[in-house]
């Protein structure tokens, strides 16, 4: 995962607990639940990304030890 993304998914999951924060404040259970939503979303990017990277790390070994 490059650190431009990881950074993004920084963002997404405090703006997401922000608006968590402030639909609890104001009782905007609309605004709540996004935010919860936004968190979900930033984390499965994360997931997402970290399989991605695990992948990449296997192709390069599996090279690696064939000596391409």
């Amino acid at each position: 995962m490059s650190l431009s993304d990881k950074i993004g998914n920084k963002v997404d999951e405090f703006g997401g607990k922000a608006k968590e924060a402030a639909g609890n404040a104001t009782g905007d259970d609309d605004l709540r639940a996004e935010g919860k939503a936004d968190q979900v979303e930033s984390a499965v990017k994360g997931a997402v990304e970290n399989v991605k990277d695990a992948i990449g790390d296997a192709v390069d070994k599996a090279k690696n030890a064939l000596g391409k």
